[in-house]
């Protein structure tokens, strides 16, 4: 299955964004969606998955959740918009991983692209940075990657252009 995993879009859709996901199976958002039209077209494209983020309003978080678990291809996932990362988790998420052992764990709201194992904990941790303009990072970022028989493989990195401009 390939992943096409977004953060921190803040109301901004790059339509690049449908080039880069056109041959996802699903598109991830790590929360700070925004606008809830973003969600629609998203989910318009392909099977959506989400959390809501800090800045999402009441139209975001009727449709997302604060913490996602699930399934995909045999490996176990927990997505949260805001969590930390190895070594400094907050302590809301350090028991959350604690408690349901995923093999992936997906965070936002830092504008930081990191992937990043956790060997003590066995999982790998992505957060894919921000593909918005609204923030501090310099460049906007994605990530794209496949889950088959429970191992993550082909990751990759997207960088959309400078933050405020379009490439």
């Amino acid at each position: 299955m390939k992943i096409g995993l977004l953060s921190d879009t803040h109301s901004y859709l790059d339509p690049r964004v449908f080039d880069y996901f056109k041959d996802c199976d699903e598109i991830w958002h790590g929360g700070d969606v925004g606008d809830a039209s973003l969600l629609n077209a998203l989910e318009a494209f392909k099977p959506l998955r989400g959390v809501y983020g800090n800045i999402d309003d009441a139209a975001v978080r009727a449709r997302l959740p604060l913490n996602q678990f699930f399934t995909v291809e045999g490996l176990p996932v927990f997505m949260t918009h805001i969590g930390g990362y190895p070594g400094r988790y907050t302590a809301r998420v350090r028991q959350l991983i604690d408690a349901h052992q995923p093999r992936l764990y997906i965070c936002g709201h830092s504008h930081i692209l990191k992937v990043m194992p956790d060997k003590a904990r066995k999982l790998l941790h992505m957060n894919p940075g921000a593909c918005g303009h609204h923030g501090f990072h310099q460049v906007r970022t994605l990530l794209r990657f496949d889950i088959e028989g429970g191992q993550i493989s082909q990751v990759q990195v997207i960088e959309l252009g400078k933050r405020g401009g379009d490439g």
